[in-house]
């Protein structure tokens, strides 16, 4: 008889977007007309087409395909030497960061990489969770076994949930009395939009360094920081490349939701203690667990991303995040004028408003769909501190972007 692992057993409910996909999908066979004015600000998917300049790299590297003296098969797991060269050079040596061309990561995104990443991190490590937070983190960290069962409204035992509100910006603080093992930071914040400052991400450092605690970085929406001031990498934070690893993606900023790339640094400096107390670096580890299990992400998503680095590939990508941010300063100002109490939409690609009424996160989803047959994200579906709050996705055309303004205004 084969065994389960059990610890999917103690996950809770469905998924949060395969429940939005459940009741739009009920919604739409109950309700034909609203079918048809169907717009969805839920999951954060692109919808705009791949850059030119991506377009024309991987064309180039597909015909590179039908030549024997061209013909690329099993590529490096890591990432091939020109991705990874233009990666390390250009987000992190021209900053003033000193990362490496071999700290470099490459795969076919970050989602598989923060919950990959626990391959290579024990069980027994007390665990920081933002709240609310992206719900991949909670997830993986159930399915590998180290939580314990969750409550009535969701709550694992054996997680230490790091409250996000109003009064913090959604910025949480390091805990003032536990020590953690491992925390998750994620900035650009999904869905909360928030930023976190110099200064607060150098709270984190310094408590990292002082209570030997690894930071899980997802910088996923970097590129969507309009502030100049506001920090784009972990590593802009003396110390951090002793004690984080940093996740970031091609998928927001280059429109590769569909093409999938990503990639992640871990460097050599870092390390976490061993059984027998011994320090052993995560550079190494990462290096065998990528190696056994990935057999690399391909050859022509990889020269497609590469052409991001290209002087056509930055303006184009320039461009998608402003037609982006764009959508999210007419989201936001259409949540403002209506009275809600709104973040995020400046420095990402998400607006956070509180719900009207004091309505509940998935009534006022249900309220989105069935009357202004528009889709959002309940914000209860991001930890048990969303409750009460919705999430809007700039990821849209321009015209969307307008109706689903107006629908809003005229909703409440």
């Amino acid at each position: 008889m084969a065994f389960l692992n059990d610890n999917y057993l103690k996950l809770k409910a469905g998924y949060l977007f395969p429940e939005i996909a459940r009741r739009v999908n009920a919604f739409c066979e109950a309700n034909p007309v609203g079918k048809a004015r169907l717009i969805r600000c839920g999951i954060g998917d692109v919808t705009e087409p791949l850059p030119p300049a991506v377009i024309q790299a991987m064309h180039k590297a597909l015909d590179e395909q039908a030549s024997h003296n061209t013909f690329r098969g099993y590529g490096p797991e890591q990432g091939y030497s020109f991705l990874r060269q233009a990666i390390a050079q250009n987000d992190y040596r021209a900053r003033g960061i000193a990362i490496a061309d071999d700290e470099i990561f490459v795969s076919d995104g970050s989602k598989c990489d923060c919950g990959n990443i626990l391959d290579i991190l024990g069980h027994q490590n007390r665990t920081g969770i933002p709240d609310p937070v992206y719900p991949v983190y909670v997830d993986t960290n159930v399915m590998a076994g180290h939580t314990g069962a969750a409550d009535d409204a969701g709550v694992y035992a054996e997680l230490c949930y790091l409250p996000g509100n109003a009064e913090n910006g959604f910025v949480p603080h390091p805990p003032a009395s536990e020590k953690l093992d491992l925390a998750y930071l994620c900035f650009p914040n999904n869905p909360t939009g928030a930023v976190a400052t110099h200064e607060q991400l150098k709270c984190w450092v310094d408590y990292a360094l002082a209570n030997d605690t690894l930071l899980l970085f997802d910088a996923a929406y970097e590129a969507y920081i309009q502030n100049p001031a506001l920090p784009r990498s972990i590593y802009e934070i003396p110390g951090a490349q002793r004690c984080a690893i940093e996740f970031r993606s091609f998928s927001k900023n280059g429109g590769f939701t569909g093409v999938r790339c990503a990639f992640t640094v871990v460097p050599k400096e870092l390390t976490a203690r061993a059984a027998d107390g011994n320090r052993v670096p995560l550079h190494g580890l990462w290096v065998r667990r990528t190696s056994t299990k990935f057999n690399g992400t391909s050859y022509i998503v990889q020269r497609g991303a590469e052409a991001i680095y290209s002087d056509e590939g930055r303006a184009q990508v320039k461009a998608l995040v402003k037609h982006y941010m764009g959508n999210a300063t007419l989201l936001r100002e259409a949540a403002t004028t209506i009275g809600l109490r709104v973040f995020g939409g400046e420095n990402a690609p998400y607006i956070w408003a509180r719900t009207p009424q004091d309505l509940g996160s998935w009534d006022f989803f249900d309220k989105m769909l069935h009357e202004a047959n528009v889709v959002v994200t309940p914000g209860s579906g991001f930890g048990k501190a969303g409750e009460g709050y919705f999430r809007l996705s700039s990821f849209n055309s321009s015209e969307n972007a307008i109706e689903v303004a107006r629908r809003l205004k005229a909703l409440v």
